[in-house]
């Protein structure tokens, strides 16, 4: 098996440590609310990228499995849901699809390590895609005379591009990026 899911050097129990203490930073981040929308989504400070964070340390299952456990979190307190899938694509594969960094965790361009950045874009930008089939599947009636694709682009990227902007910028400060790669599990 690849080791892109296995990873044999780190224990099951250390993973599981780390995956549970990054969903565990994702969460109290999100609670931090700095801009809240009326049906759903909010605007936090770098909640997502601990789920990019347990990817891009442990891999692609371990960084899904992470935001799957987010996504139920989530749920606890207190989620917008209308129907049964769209609560699947908001919480579940939304929040899972932050992980979909680890396939990006050995990623390299000449001697730049570009892995956690583009892990950061697909992950979050992943999010980004089944909260927008969420919104124009299950909240078209909103959209008013514009087109529901329309309006889910512009209601989700209005929390969702902030927040990837945001998370890019601060991964990209020197002493962040070398404290998140000393911090990688080896």
């Amino acid at each position: 098996m690849s080791d892109m899911f296995t990873m044999p050097e780190i224990s099951r129990t250390k993973m599981m440590t780390i995956a549970a203490l990054c969903v565990a930073m994702a969460f109290v981040l999100n609670q931090i609310s700095l801009y809240r929308m009326p049906m759903g989504g909010s605007i936090t400070p770098f909640s997502m990228l601990f789920i990019v964070l347990a990817g891009f340390w442990l891999g692609p299952v371990w960084g899904i499995m992470a935001g799957v456990a987010m996504g139920l979190l989530n749920t606890v307190t207190g989620a917008y849901v209308v129907h049964p899938l769209q609560y699947i694509l908001d919480y579940i594969l939304g929040f899972g699809a932050l992980g979909l960094s680890g396939f990006f965790r050995k990623m390299k361009f000449g001697d730049l390590h570009i892995g956690l950045h583009i892990g950061c874009i697909v992950g979050i930008m992943g999010r980004f895609v089944m909260v927008f089939l969420s919104g124009y599947f299950f909240f078209y009636m909103w959209a008013g005379d514009r087109h529901p694709a329309l309006y889910s682009f512009l209601y989700n990227i209005t929390y969702i591009g902030p927040e990837l902007i945001a998370t890019l910028i601060v991964i990209s400060i020197p002493v962040v990026y070398n404290a998140i790669k000393r911090l990688q599990p080896n």
